[in-house]
């Protein structure tokens, strides 16, 4: 109802503007519905002023048969006594309010355009930025394969825990810091959280780099993090352990395993 009250039809239906099937919907919704038809009398009330402020002055026997109501069909009186001056003064103020319901009609098209090109314009932006951090994401990634102070280490799956497993660790000895590739790795499961260990084998000593969600990724598509402060490492591992991480690593859920090649 609030939707048909402000969408202007009501202004088009007062001055005869609406297509006919348009037209007989409203008038069965005026029969039927008290508020609309205030709502079609206060229009009507308002046509009335402003033609009797463009128009001649005008008797109230004129304006009793200028505009009647029954059933919701108005009609011109037949009248000889009519005052057609008055007359086309009034049908110049309807005509005035036809063209100014169509302009505002127009303007809102036009403003509905705007917006949809608006909206538009900001999605590209948007995913003009997207690509543009997605590319740079990919140039970070490139520069670190490339750079030769980073040694590739291959992490291949635990056969018995993880077969399909595989990480690839960029390893910079000399700064201490290591990019881990965990596009290989599953989503750790609910509760549960990958935690990353530096081991040296002989004798067999482990020391925590940190969990993968808590390191800062480079690549968010790739799922490329990185961790610093790295120790002295002979291998790398990475256990499933549970949400916050474990003083030691349990082997038991080592998922993969990788030595560094001196």
């Amino acid at each position: 109802m609030d939707e048909l009250i402000t969408s202007g039809n009501l202004e088009l239906y007062v001055t005869d503007s609406l297509p006919l099937a348009e037209r007989d919907a409203i008038t069965a919704l005026i029969k039927n519905n008290p508020e609309i038809q205030l709502e079609v009398e206060k229009i009507e009330r308002t046509l009335i002023t402003l033609g009797a402020a463009v128009a001649p002055p005008i008797s109230k026997k004129i304006w009793t048969n200028i505009i009647r109501t029954t059933n919701g069909v108005r009609y011109l009186s037949q009248e000889k006594t009519t005052n057609w001056t008055a007359f086309i003064g009034w049908a110049a103020a309807v005509a005035c309010m036809v063209g100014l319901f169509w302009t505002i009609n127009e303007k809102n098209n036009v403003q509905d355009y705007f917006n949809t090109v608006n909206t538009q314009n900001v999605v590209l932006k948007e995913d003009k930025a997207a690509a543009q951090k997605s590319l740079e994401e990919a140039s970070d990634v490139l520069a670190i394969v490339r750079d030769k102070e980073y040694k590739a280490i291959s992490l291949p799956g635990n056969q018995v825990v993880a077969p399909n497993a595989f990480v690839k660790v960029y390893f910079n000895a000399k700064e201490g810091v290591a990019f881990v590739d965990a596009s290989g790795l599953q989503e750790a499961p609910a509760g549960k959280e990958y935690q990353v260990w530096s081991l040296i084998m002989r004798p067999l000593t482990h020391s925590s780099m940190g969990l993968i969600n808590a390191m800062t990724a480079i690549s968010n598509e790739n799922r490329v993090y990185k961790f610093e402060n790295v120790p002295e490492t002979q291998a790398f591992g990475i256990t499933l352990e549970p949400k916050g991480g474990s003083e030691s690593p349990n082997l038991s859920q080592l998922y993969t395993l990788g030595t560094v090649i001196p």
